[in-house]
């Protein structure tokens, strides 16, 4: 394995040709006010797998690709098709 960030996250969007938007959502503790504190993060990252609205991806950072584009979809742990089926109990 090598040292590149890798970060998982739900596809918001795929408008865009070999491109993907991937929201990347964060949960901590605010070290001073003990409050919890909940970010979000929108990603371009290209895409040669073709991914859905709703799946959520794990990403892996790479060398620039365009002005904002330098992460790459390495993998679909979740299609969007699948976590319906599974709800559904098929």
């Amino acid at each position: 394995m090598n040292e590149r960030r890798r970060l998982t996250g739900v596809v918001t969007s795929n408008k865009m040709m070999k491109t993907v938007v991937v929201e990347i959502r964060n949960t901590y503790r605010h070290p001073l006010y003990r409050k919890v504190v909940h970010s979000n993060k929108h990603i371009k990252a290209h895409d040669e797998l073709n991914c859905q609205v709703g799946d959520e991806v794990q990403i892996v950072e790479s060398r620039p690709i365009s002005r904002d584009k330098h992460w790459v979809v390495e993998a679909i742990n979740k299609r969007l098709g699948e976590a319906a089926l599974a709800d559904e109990g098929v």
